[in-house]
């Protein structure tokens, strides 16, 4: 098998990015768009040792009962969604199918995973939204990233994103034109608006933040006056003069209405400002949080440490479960929001505090801290080494694993084990519809985890983002978080 040769090859499953696994001189050949079943010549692009891509230079036959039409005219050219040629019971089976193998595969555990919990109208679920701006003076257009390049696809309607977002983009487009607004150029560093970022809550209302490549913006009070009939109640200006891709820079300029946008969550009240983290999807948010909750089974006289809590939203919602919550966050503002939610809703037992979550909790176990319940809902890379040995040490009832990246939670629940931790729960959420990413809840139990002597583990916390597939090769797993 060599670079630009066309193979005749067959489909015989999706792998962790939603792509046809085919098969070729006993490798596997990963190859987007193709669905299970369906044969294509495939022209290989790049050969690795173990295994290969490729992309079909022919009409797949034949056709999968599963492929359907995307229903967007940017796809697949557009990075946002890798599964929209399927339908959408396919892309569930298929992540599901993924945790279960990572669990196999990774963490060497024998677990029956349930059916994803998918959304039953799984469409324009989004409630943040972040744009490049592309194009020139008289042309500019927003859009979305090619797959692994910067390259911005021009898009007129998202089908993920909660209404009124498109009408917002024109109008900001149609204000670009009108006072000749220069998009920002990555080659040169020269323009002036590089992202429009849309907040909505779930009462339409939307909160507009305009990043731009300098402190000047003119024609603020038109935009302003555009966008207010779109149900836009505060608009921000964001400076970003760095050549970077991180979309945010530090400073913020308030423009028109009021400074935060109020929402609502599992009951809670939660006011967020242009840089507040909040999930994108609240709809499945809500069950996500009903699930964790319902595994943690927390009781009026338990202590629940929430690990890597960011803004307190999960711990706030069990808070009125517990006799007490500890967060744990590494992100200052993130921390500071926290403790403004638990004021904002009247949640007097709870407590974050600020640090690396593999220093705060061995330093809060050393000193005697014993929590009933720990939950832990770790980036992309997982848990680290000094956190599954502060969890041993402290040998909760309860553990709590909510996971964005199937691979590191097989590996850290197979690490779990070696301290008694069996997984007794666990269930899948589509949180990001379309798309390749999986969020899952596990509950793991040790009845006898306090009497278990502390042992010291290695543990090599390199991020898995890419993990093996069923076929033996490394691949990609999971979804971009931009959250």
């Amino acid at each position: 098998m060599k670079k630009n040769e066309i193979l005749p090859l067959c489909t015989e499953k999706l792998g962790a990015e939603l792509e046809g696994i085919c098969r070729a001189d006993g490798l596997p050949v990963f190859v987007p768009g193709l669905l299970p079943g369906e044969s294509a010549d495939v022209q290989i692009l790049k050969t690795e040792k173990r295994f290969a891509f490729g992309k079909a230079v022919s009409i797949p036959f034949p056709t999968s009962p599963y492929r359907k039409n995307p229903e967007c005219s940017a796809y697949p050219q557009c990075g946002g969604c890798t599964g929209r040629h399927m339908r959408y019971e396919l892309t569930l089976e298929a992540k599901r199918q993924q945790v279960q193998d990572c669990l196999q595969r990774i963490g060497n555990l024998s677990v029956d995973v349930p059916p994803v919990i998918g959304m039953d109208n799984p469409c324009e679920y989004r409630n943040k939204t972040s744009l490049p701006v592309g194009g020139s003076d008289e042309s500019p257009f927003l859009g979305f990233y090619a797959p692994r390049s910067h390259r911005i696809i021009p898009i007129e309607r998202c089908p993920n994103a909660m209404r009124p977002s498109d009408e917002i983009g024109r109008a900001v487009v149609d204000w670009m034109r009108r006072f000749h607004l220069s998009p920002y150029q990555e080659e040169t560093g020269r323009g002036l608006i590089r992202h429009l970022q849309i907040r909505i809550n779930q009462k339409h209302e939307s909160m507009v933040t305009l990043v731009v490549n300098g402190s000047h913006v003119p024609g603020t009070n038109a935009l302003a006056e555009a966008l207010r009939p779109l149900g836009v109640v505060s608009l921000w200006i964001n400076e970003n003069r760095r050549n970077t891709n991180v979309i945010l820079g530090s400073a913020f300029h308030h423009i028109y209405g009021s400074k935060t946008l109020t929402d609502t969550l599992c009951g809670l009240r939660f006011d967020l400002s242009p840089a507040s983290f909040f999930q994108v999807n609240p709809i499945q948010t809500e069950k996500l949080y009903a699930l964790a909750r319902s595994f943690a089974q927390p009781k009026a006289t338990d202590t629940l440490c929430d690990v890597y809590c960011g803004a307190g939203t999960i711990g706030l919602s069990m808070a009125a479960h517990c006799k007490k919550i500890i967060g744990i966050e590494i992100v200052p503002a993130a921390v500071q929001n926290a403790k403004e939610n638990a004021i904002r809703n009247g949640i007097q037992n709870a407590e974050f505090l600020e640090g690396k979550a593999e220093n705060l909790l061995p330093e809060l176990i050393g000193k005697g801290l014993k929590p009933d319940v720990i939950l832990v809902d770790p980036p992309r890379k997982g848990l680290e080494s000094a956190v599954i040995q502060a969890i041993a040490q402290a040998g909760p009832d309860r553990l709590v694993y909510v996971s964005c990246n199937p691979a590191t939670l097989a590996r850290d629940a197979g690490l779990l084990k070696e301290f008694g931790y069996m997984i007794q729960k666990i269930q899948p959420v589509d949180m990001f519809c379309w798309t390749s990413g999986i969020e899952t809840v596990v509950c793991l139990s040790n009845k006898n985890a306090r009497t278990k002597d502390y042992v010291e583990i290695g543990l090599d916390v390199e991020d898995y983002y890419r993990i093996k597939d069923s076929a033996g090769a490394d691949k990609c797993g999971g979804a971009e978080e931009d959250e």
